[in-house]
C-alpha cells in the first residue's frame, strides 16, 4: 500500500488520523500522512506521532517516519499526527517566494542554470551558475517578487494529466514550473521578504530568501 500524501490535498491541514501499516524500530509507515518527507530541498515538517517527534521523514511510494523513540503503538493502530503548523506554514511561504526569486533572477539576468535550492523555516536559498556578483542585481530582482506578492494572485498546485506523479506548481497566465513541495494559495500569503547575496565559489551565486 502506498502511503496517502494528505499534504499534497490540502497543505493547511494541521493534524489527522492514520492507520499504523508497518514498524521497523523508531521507523514507521502509515496508511496516510500530512507530514511532508524531505524531498526536492524542502525540509522535512516537524510533527509529531501520537505525542512521539519525528526526527525525519524519506519518502518513496510510501514514507518512512523515524520517531525520536520507540513507538508507543503496533501495527493495525490508529494514531495522531499533528504538524507544527508556524514552522510548515513559514515554509510554505518561503519556498513559494524561491519559485518567485527563479522567475524574477531569469527576467533580470536571463538563462542561468539552477545548481542547488533549499527550504527550511528559516530560509529559501537558490543557487546559479552565474559568473557575475549577483548583488547588483538584487533591488531589481527584489521589486518584481514584491510586485508579484502584492497582486494576490493565485498559486495552483497539481498533478500532471500526463505523467503520474509529476506535480506542478503555477500562477495562471504566468508562471509555471515542476515541484512537489507544499505552498501557499495566494502570493499574498508570503508577506514580506528579504533577498541576500551569498558567494559560495567561483561562478556561482547565492539567493537567500527570508521573511521579515
Amino acid at each position: 500500500m502506498t502511503t496517502k500524501k494528505l499534504f499534497w490535498e490540502d497543505p493547511y491541514l494541521k493534524e489527522c488520523k492514520a492507520k499504523v501499516t508497518a514498524i521497523d524500530g523508531k521507523n514507521v509507515t502509515l496508511d496516510q500522512t500530512i507530514i511532508f518527507a524531505f524531498s526536492g530541498g524542502q525540509a522535512t515538517d516537524k510533527a509529531t506521532i501520537n505525542g512521539i517527534n519525528v526526527v525525519e521523514a524519506l519518502a518513496n511510494d510510501d514514507i518512512i517516519h523515524t520517531l525520536e523513540s520507540e513507538p508507543n503503538f503496533k501495527v493495525g493502530d490508529e494514531v495522531t499526527l499533528k504538524i507544527d503548523w508556524e514552522n510548515r506554514y513559514k515554509i510554505m511561504k518561503l519556498h513559494s517566494a524561491v519559485h518567485l526569486v527563479y522567475f524574477a533572477f531569469k527576467e533580470v539576468c536571463g538563462e542561468h542554470e539552477v545548481i542547488g535550492s533549499n527550504v527550511t523555516s528559516e530560509k529559501g536559498r537558490i543557487d546559479f551558475a552565474f559568473d557575475k556578483n549577483v548583488s547588483e542585481f538584487l533591488p531589481q530582482i527584489e521589486q518584481k517578487v514584491k510586485e508579484i506578492i502584492s497582486k494576490d494572485l493565485e498559486i495552483k498546485t497539481y498533478f500532471d494529466e500526463n505523467e503520474p506523479g509529476k506535480r506542478w506548481w503555477e500562477i495562471p497566465g504566468l508562471y509555471k514550473m515542476p515541484c512537489g513541495g507544499t505552498h501557499v494559495k495566494r502570493t499574498s500569503e508570503i508577506g514580506e521578504i528579504k533577498l541576500k547575496r551569498k558567494n559560495i565559489g567561483a561562478g556561482k551565486e547565492r539567493i537567500e530568501i527570508t521573511l521579515c
